[in-house]
Order: C-alpha cells, then sequence, then structure tokens
C-alpha cells in the first residue's frame, strides 16, 4: 500500500517504513506525526484519488530528527560598479519515518 501526501508544499509517495526528509515539522525527535493531507491511496489493486484529498484518509510518522540541508550561497555582482553582495541559507528540514497509512 502506498500514498501521495502533500507536506510543506512538496508532494512525496510514501510506503510503510519509509525515511525522508521533509521542511520542518514541529516536534521533537521521537514524537509522532499526523498527515492529513493525503491527495492518493493504492494498495495495489485500487487506487482512490482525492478530490483535491481523500477524505478520512490520514498518514502516520515518526520524527527521527531535526536537522538542516545543505548551505547555499547566493551571490550578486554588478561588474564595474563596486557593487558585491553574498549571502547564506540553510532550510531546516525534518527526517521523517512512515509508520502507518490510514484509509477512509
Amino acid at each position: 500500500m502506498f500514498a501521495v501526501i502533500k507536506t510543506g508544499g512538496k508532494q512525496y509517495k510514501v510506503q510503510k517504513d519509509d525515511k525522508f526528509l521533509v521542511e520542518k515539522l514541529e516536534g521533537k525527535d521521537g514524537d509522532k506525526v499526523t498527515i492529513d493531507e493525503v491527495l492518493m491511496l493504492s494498495d495495489g489493486k485500487k487506487a482512490t484519488l482525492g478530490e483535491p484529498l481523500v477524505k478520512g484518509a490520514k498518514v502516520e510518522a515518526k520524527i527521527i530528527e531535526q536537522t538542516r540541508g545543505p548551505k547555499i550561497v547566493i551571490f550578486k555582482k554588478k561588474r564595474r560598479q563596486n557593487y558585491r553582495r553574498k549571502k547564506g541559507h540553510r532550510q531546516d528540514l525534518t527526517m521523517i519515518q512512515i509508520t502507518d497509512i490510514k484509509a477512509a
């Protein structure tokens, strides 16, 4: 069984026991999280599509760790104008593990 969920503005295809990084979710390591935005469910034979969400479907996950992504450097320059701006960014991420997929 798999589901397509939406979290942090992105969509993920998930199965039980999958581990992956998502945009930061509130909580500490070991906390349980319920994701209600399920766009699609499939058990291999029958697929259920939401319009836009599948009613009553939930995906339960466990937070493994709060981490940060790689550093991205933003550098702006205009030649011969002595204009230089350097900025950095690191995105906050959450590693989660899917524990259960519940249909309606």
